[in-house]
């Protein structure tokens, strides 16, 4: 692949290098290619306000930047879905007496830190090189283990150092997991519906580690659902972002539906109709936007409006594929993935969004198809929903942004 420098600088200016692990993408066959430019590109462009050269070679993922640009690029391998890991790696020449160097030096680093065992795991890409795997791992570990700086286990050691041997040997101790998944862009583009609970943005996560690009859609009810309510999903749509590349959050109005809603339908129906009319404005958006499919976070039995009769009714409004990746879960697991990802603090502000707010007392279970569809038919909202649709807001986050507000220069 080409190697690029994302402002253009001298690439030997670089002094600080970073590896990253593929996973699943290595299984690919023909298109492996696909898969492997999309994880490059969307590293290149998470990267571009900061000095970073990038490139994936042999299986593995390359990012060598300048000392000053080290937070900016681990904040981005943290969150760059289609790695399994990362380490910070040392590059050393191609010959035994350095890689036991680094090794003994490390060893001593790690010793300083408290550690009292280790152990040297190697790969031998290159099969030029005269040692084989584990006669490296014996030859390295041989000065820090002889020397009583640390002890080997090969069981349970404290710290492990890693030894690559590829075009050149990369040595490193502590590799940090990451996402895991395929590479944001690969399995076409979705719709999720945003609310500012626990659950939609945990679907949404999961949706983009199927390499599936996410963009959002969160339906309000100000005045009746506060501002704050607002901010919140919109802070929600910037973490979600960091994950997914970028993402853009439309913004609907549902007021003047929820209105018409009380008016004309029975109370136990309203969640349900509420339902089928985000689904509605879902169906336009997604048109616009060439979405593939809409996404929601919904859990099976998990409230009223999410048993089997119910999830079917909402699901006959759709017009695209209608995924749910949350259907099988619980909501411990969901709450540890809000955790992992960084949204479970901020779904749990206690801002009510418009479902929660209009809920009936005594909500419908089991909802007839027929007789949803007659009730949505009364309510005469199609054109509501359109207007609602036309007057939409829009606002973009993204990955490059976060990175240029921390650490680089703001985007256009």
């Amino acid at each position: 692949m080409e190697n690029k420098t994302t402002d253009g600088s001298d690439e030997s200016l670089f002094t600080e290098q970073y590896l990253g692990k593929l996973g699943e993408l290595t299984l690919k066959g023909g298109n492996k290619k696909i898969f492997e430019k999309q994880l490059v590109n969307n590293t290149r462009l998470a990267l571009e306000t900061v000095d970073a050269h990038v490139m994936l070679r042999n299986g593995r993922l390359y990012v060598n930047e300048t000392k000053e640009s080290s937070p900016a690029v681990e904040y981005v391998l943290d969150h760059l879905i289609g790695i399994t890991g990362w380490a910070k790696v040392r590059t050393v020449e191609k010959n035994i007496d350095a890689i036991r160097d680094a090794i003994t030096d490390m060893a001593k680093q790690a010793r300083d830190e408290g550690y009292s065992s280790f152990k040297v795991e190697a790969r031998r890409e290159d099969k030029s090189f005269p040692l084989n795997s584990y006669e490296i791992c014996v030859e390295a570990a041989g000065d820090a283990s002889d020397g009583g700086i640390l002890r080997v286990d090969v069981h349970k050691p404290d710290v492990v150092f890693n030894v690559e041997v590829r075009d050149s040997v990369y040595v490193y101790s502590s590799q940090r997991k990451t996402c895991r998944g395929l590479p944001v862009g690969v399995s076409g583009k979705g719709l999720l519906l945003l609310s500012g609970g626990l659950d939609s943005p945990v679907a949404g996560y999961r949706m983009m580690r199927r390499g599936m690009k996410v963009e959002c859609v969160y339906f309000h009810s100000y005045p009746y659902t506060s501002m704050e309510a607002q901010k919140k999903v919109e802070d929600l749509a910037k973490i979600l972002a960091d994950y997914g590349v970028d993402t853009h959050l439309n913004i609907i109005s549902m007021t003047e539906v929820q209105m018409q809603i009380k008016k004309k339908s029975p109370e136990a129906f309203a969640t349900i109709m509420l339902r089928l009319c985000m689904m509605k404005a879902a169906n336009l958006l997604a048109k616009r936007l060439h979405a593939d499919s809409i996404i929601t976070g919904e859990s099976l039995g998990q409230v009223a409006s999410q048993t089997v009769e119910n999830l079917a009714v909402t699901e006959s409004f759709a017009e695209r594929p209608l995924f749910r990746p949350l259907i099988g879960m619980d909501k411990e697991e969901i709450c540890d993935i809000a955790n992992e990802i960084g949204t479970y603090e901020t779904s749990i502000l206690p801002y009510e969004d418009c479902c929660v707010l209009f809920s009936p007392k005594h909500p419908v279970l089991r909802a007839d198809l027929e007789e949803a569809r007659k009730i949505y038919e009364g309510m005469e909202v199609d054109a509501m929903i359109e207007k609602a649709f036309n007057e939409r807001q829009i606002v973009r986050f993204s990955l490059r942004d976060t990175v240029a507000e921390k650490w680089g220069k703001k985007s256009d």
